[in-house]
């Protein structure tokens, strides 16, 4: 193998081990103007997109201990998601939606399990981590809210009937 294609395989491998999940999608039509604005996408939410030859993904994967069938026709992308990985797979799937057909997710990888695209984009749909401690928070609130709403409004109750007594005349 040349010394470029191995320092590229060396490359792709090192972020396939680093990231903490990655999207393997195919793609066609792609602009440069398109390219930067999905990579601008993607870097607010801790993620990055490489083009990678195909053969050269496979070897890294390889290398990597990583099985994963990949049935691509065309140009491979891949999404390597570094922070919330629900966050990176919401911008990219957000991203590809309103694209059309330019792109087609092939499959995911997260937390060493390989996702098929169905699965990858219902991922897209759920909460992220922050998103659900806040839903857990207003779960375990509601009781103590409604429980104590519901003795002011006793006391309140109380309160007016007193006061209406106090009005009334003799």
């Amino acid at each position: 193998m040349r010394q470029e294609k191995q320092l590229l395989l060396e490359e792709i491998k090192e972020k396939i081990d680093t990231a903490n999940a990655f999207i393997v999608m195919q793609y066609s039509k792609f602009s440069s103007n398109l390219s930067w604005e999905l990579r601008k996408a993607l870097r607010e939410n801790s993620a990055e997109f490489e083009v990678v030859k195909k053969r050269i993904f496979q070897k890294a994967m390889l290398s990597s201990d990583i099985a994963m069938d990949l049935d691509v026709q065309g140009n491979v992308g891949i999404v390597f998601l570094h922070g919330e990985i629900i966050d990176g797979t919401k911008a990219f799937c957000n991203f590809s939606k309103n694209q059309g057909d330019l792109f087609t997710i092939v499959s995911g990888r997260y937390e060493q399990k390989t996702y098929s695209r169905a699965d990858v984009e219902r991922l897209s749909t759920l909460p992220n981590e922050s998103e659900m401690r806040a839903q857990l928070i207003a779960l375990l609130q509601a009781p103590m809210t409604q429980t104590l709403s519901t003795m002011n409004a006793l006391m309140t109750s109380v309160m007016h009937c007193i006061e209406n007594k106090c009005k009334e005349p003799n």
